[in-house]
């Protein structure tokens, strides 16, 4: 019995220390960057001797450091760094995604995919869209779309390697789905040529008569292109003179997006 009296009140005293080692360490926000051990003693009840203790055990694990130049002020330490980028190579592509695609969503007022190539074909992984819109973009979650035909399909292919394209295309028919679609190899590649030199990729009722594609490309800390960024809108929502100002949108999102994937 001793025996166990003493094991739980070990336990109950360590998980009352790691409690406060995290009340210490939800203290620090944008507007409090260093912290002291007499603002640690106020917060947390105690005499600044423990208070100080605390934090010298956080130093000792490296979750926070003495702040030079501050009079005894103690900072987020490296130890948090690496967690922080544990914790996002942890997250999946459409985790870190999502809340970039409902802001761009909110911003373009317009329907946003997350695409990423699966074989010969384009696989539409998430969708965002803003609310109120009286028409909507019918692609969905798990829709595969075609290779040759809109904005999506031409940001995946256009930053790869030429013998790459070559082997996604090698046998794959390019069907025609609207006056506008890119049906012959050659023109596609011209086309992938195009859009690599703006920058982005834009497509005119390629798959549907009226319906505009811009998207950009999200790379990984590799530079890698590992998914395509992009919206879908009625024509006459995105006229040739709002072009720019969604393209500059999209470009933004994806790449905030591929900053989040890096490690």
């Amino acid at each position: 019995m001793t025996g166990q009296s003493a094991t739980s009140s070990t336990y109950r005293e360590r998980n009352s220390t790691a409690d406060r080692a995290l009340d210490i360490l939800l203290m620090f926000d944008d507007r409090r960057l260093v912290i002291t051990a007499a603002e640690v003693a106020a917060e947390l009840s105690v005499a600044r001797s423990t208070a100080y203790r605390y934090l010298q055990s956080l130093t000792g694990s490296r979750f926070v450091e003495e702040a030079d130049g501050t009079g005894g002020g103690y900072r987020l330490g490296p130890r948090v760094v690496e967690l922080a980028r544990l914790a996002r190579r942890g997250l999946g592509l459409s985790e870190v995604a999502r809340p970039v695609m409902k802001r761009l969503a909110d911003t373009v007022g317009e329907a946003v995919l997350l695409t990423r190539l699966g074989g010969s074909a384009v696989i539409c992984l998430e969708r965002e869209e803003t609310i109120g819109r009286a028409v909507r973009i019918t692609y969905e979650r798990g829709e595969v779309l075609p290779i040759n035909a809109g904005a999506s399909a031409l940001v995946l292919l256009a930053w790869m390697p030429e013998q790459q394209v070559d082997a996604i295309l090698s046998g794959t028919e390019l069907r025609r789905f609207t006056d506008e679609t890119i049906t012959t190899k050659r023109s596609l590649l011209a086309r992938l040529r195009e859009t690599r030199k703006q920058g982005y990729a834009l497509s005119r009722g390629e798959l549907d008569p009226d319906v505009v594609g811009i998207g950009a490309p999200i790379r990984n800390s590799d530079g890698d292109i590992v998914a395509g960024l992009s919206i879908a809108a009625l024509s006459a929502r995105v006229r040739d003179d709002r072009v720019a100002e969604v393209a500059a949108a999209v470009c933004a999102a994806a790449d905030e997006i591929g900053a989040g994937l890096h490690p």
